[in-house]
């Protein structure tokens, strides 16, 4: 994959950005990482262990081999098993909502919330979420709803050993700790895709990892 040549939905990104960053400085549950790279929060606490352990077994009822564009599973870039929660579920509904609340971004911007489950040895390797708009999976994406402006991710479960989420240019790592909910934007503040957010799923030496995530374009998702 090569770096975006143009950038499309900058102004919205841009919107996007300002809007979510003044809403997460205000809020006092919200850590943010200390960082210039990237504008990265976590907040403890924000799923209860009973969510956590309901959201575990519903992931595995739908994980499958992880896809990803233009990469097959056998390369072993992403070894985990995922798969869409069905947003029809008023447990699934409910999450997701408090999620566009903390973030101030409307629901239909939101992708279907995905679990993902690791296992020893699995692992995704470093990527952005942002798409790369001179790859031909755009076309259809921009009609899809867009760029993706942020992505909020819930650790579900402790992991024996391993399973961190590295953000290799901003030089962190943050082992899973369940409840907690991670956030980042994938743009600069003027709108551009940030080279920075750059991250990995870190492989899965011991146990097993779960995490949901959920995805915000720039327009209505779908």
């Amino acid at each position: 994959m090569t770096k975006t040549a143009n950038t499309p939905d900058k102004d919205a990104l841009k919107r996007v950005g300002a809007n979510v960053r003044k809403r997460l400085e205000a809020d006092p549950k919200a850590y943010k990482v200390k960082t210039d790279k990237a504008e990265i929060f976590a907040i403890g606490g924000f799923l209860t262990g009973a969510e956590c352990q309901r959201l575990c077994m519903m992931i595995d009822l739908v994980a499958q081999p992880s896809e990803l564009f233009n990469v097959d599973y056998s390369t072993g870039f992403r070894t985990s098993y995922s798969g869409n929660l069905d947003p029809r579920d008023p447990f699934v509904t409910g999450i997701s909502r408090r999620i566009d609340d903390l973030l101030g971004i409307k629901a239909e911007c939101g992708e279907a919330i995905q679990g993902q489950r690791y296992m020893p040895g699995q692992q995704f390797k470093p990527h952005n979420d942002w798409f790369y708009t001179d790859q031909d999976y755009w076309k259809a994406e921009r009609k899809r709803g867009g760029q993706r402006s942020w992505t909020a991710m819930a650790f579900l479960n402790p992991v024996e050993k391993g399973g961190a989420t590295h953000f290799t240019e901003v030089g962190v790592k943050i082992d899973p700790k369940p409840g907690v909910l991670l956030v980042w934007n994938n743009a600069l503040p003027d709108g551009t895709p940030n080279e920075n957010t750059m991250h990995a799923g870190t492989p899965v030496e011991a146990g097993t990892k779960y995490v949901i995530t959920k995805w915000y374009r720039t327009r209505r998702w779908g």
